[in-house]
């Protein structure tokens, strides 16, 4: 039986899609390129926001429609998790239905499916961390893994208030770390050399199994893995920051000098209402602490602008602060009114279109930063990891301080033939908004 894969939402989901595969190809099916080679269907969809919402059912619907009456549909991921009977009731045209963490489950419930008179199913439990560490062992990786995401932990504790992620994807679990480097090591092995991390939060790994954050320990274990090159830090939280972590990515030459801190807003009353623990000042003691041991970190943050009860004077604030600190990578989101959540029964909810200038202009500001930044590497040589080669010969790759499918491009004449994941250095020579250009040197 081949098993086609569509896979929406974040990299989280992306790594999910992947062990589910590699637990399928272990029980002899086989994962089909096409929707049109497939015997079933398999949507991994995101809820966690409207916007991911529509997209994934608008992503049911088209899928449904060409898997006619031979073959089969499963619906699987967060927008189960979080919707599991809705969506039974209101999607008979799917065939089964599959949370974010059961995935080991899944060659079972294929099997049972090719049965006569077998019934559609509905299958959303809690999350087991022993089993995701048993998907993580199968997973299925693309022929040339040259980056690779590596979850190192479930679930989340912040409970912000306008978040509905621990309620997908339940509390903080850590990974042990024997199972985090075996699985790196099977990646490097692999040919992968740039390894991204991700959890909903990364500096909080280690604390539900030592008591104490355990990432920079982690850290120096994993640039000690042969073929490894580049390791990039996703998801980490400001005021978990330490500095014993902002020394070891100062100190270890593999890790790359960028880091995602999802800041979300920076008016204290906002901060207070969103159930965050940072404030402007801390805020800014750690990006001032990071730039000062890293002098050329590249920080990637998020906003949110909108968020119930917010004010003119605190999107002032939240646009002085981004004009301040000048965000090498910046990403803003209108406030999305989630089921469940605490903020979607506050108060003070304010208009989308107050939303949307807010947005625009904060972004508008942004890409005039982003082309200083980026005219100050006009004459420097960075390195770029090649992610694909052009009809005309040129290629299109990554600094250090960008992620894969996110951030900016480099995109240069090279001097000789390169495949995805050569690492090479480039001059640049023209600077745009979001993207460089330059030639291999």
């Amino acid at each position: 039986m081949k098993v086609y894969f569509d896979t929406l939402g974040c990299p989280k989901n992306f790594n999910d899609s992947e062990m589910a595969m590699g637990i399928l190809e272990e029980k002899g099916y086989e994962i089909a390129e096409t929707p049109e080679d497939a015997d079933v269907f398999i949507v991994n969809t995101c809820g966690f926001i409207d916007d991911a919402k529509k997209e994934s059912i608008s992503e049911i619907f088209r899928m449904a429609e060409q898997k006619g009456k031979d073959r089969k549909l499963i619906v699987s991921g967060c927008l189960v998790q979080r919707y599991s009977q809705e969506l039974f009731d209101e999607l008979p045209e799917v065939d089964g239905f599959l949370g974010v963490n059961d995935y080991d489950r899944l060659p079972q419930l294929l099997d049972q499916m090719t049965k006569p008179g077998s019934e559609r199913f509905v299958v959303s439990n809690p999350c087991d961390l022993t089993a995701i560490e048993q998907e993580q062992e199968h997973r299925h990786l693309p022929e040339n893994p040259y980056t690779a995401y590596l979850k190192i932990a479930e679930g989340c504790d912040n409970a912000c208030a306008y978040c509905v992620i621990p309620r997908i994807r339940g509390p903080y679990r850590s990974r042990r770390p024997e199972a985090v480097m075996e699985e790196a090591h099977r990646l490097a092995e692999a040919g992968c050399r740039e390894l991204i991390l991700i959890a909903q939060d990364l500096t909080y790994y280690g604390t539900d199994l030592r008591g104490k954050p355990a990432l920079a320990e982690l850290l120096r274990s994993l640039c000690r893995i042969d073929g490894i090159q580049w390791i990039r830090l996703m998801y980490c939280y400001e005021d978990r920051i330490t500095d014993e972590l902002i020394q070891t990515i100062a100190e270890e030459e593999k890790i790359c000098n960028y880091i995602d801190i999802p800041i979300q807003h920076a008016s204290d009353r906002i901060l207070d209402r969103m159930n965050r623990h940072s404030t402007e000042a801390s805020l800014r003691g750690t990006i001032d602490r990071l730039r000062n041991a890293i002098p050329d970190i590249h920080i990637r943050t998020t906003l949110i602008v909108g968020f119930p009860g917010e004010t003119d004077e605190d999107f002032d604030i939240l646009y002085r602060f981004a004009e301040d600190e000048r965000f090498a990578r910046l990403g803003v989101f209108p406030y999305s009114r989630e089921d469940g959540t605490v903020a979607a029964e506050m108060p003070d909810q304010v208009p989308e279109e107050i939303k949307q200038q807010r947005l625009d202009s904060i972004m508008m500001r942004q890409m005039e930063i982003s082309l200083e930044n980026n005219r100050s590497k006009l004459g420097q040589v960075l390195e770029v990891i090649v992610d694909e080669t052009d009809e005309d010969g040129s290629c299109i790759g990554r600094t250090r301080y960008d992620a894969p499918d996110i951030d900016n491009s480099v995109i240069f004449t090279p001097l000789r033939e390169h495949c995805p994941g050569d690492i090479v250095n480039v001059e640049i020579l023209e600077a745009f908004d979001y993207d460089l250009e330059g030639r291999e040197v």
